[in-house]
């Protein structure tokens, strides 16, 4: 009898706050960019708008709970 692997789950949470590029890299949004954005700078509310990536120390944690490159 073969051994079946068991699939992994999506992390939900996770999948919906990050994206994988096709090198690889996790893009994430910025917080701090939802609400009392009167007594934010207009600078600084262009600049939460853009996503960036992730550091790499958080990547292997990220990557784990995305199995699938969702």
């Amino acid at each position: 009898m073969a051994k079946v692997k068991v699939k992994l789950k999506t992390h939900k949470g996770a999948a919906k706050r990050f994206k994988l590029t096709s090198g690889g890299k996790i893009v994430r949004g910025h917080a701090f960019s939802r609400h009392i954005l009167t007594s934010k700078k207009s600078k600084r509310k262009r600049q939460l708008d853009k996503n960036t990536l992730v550091s790499p120390q958080d990547a292997p944690h990220i990557k784990m709970m995305l199995p699938y490159g969702r």
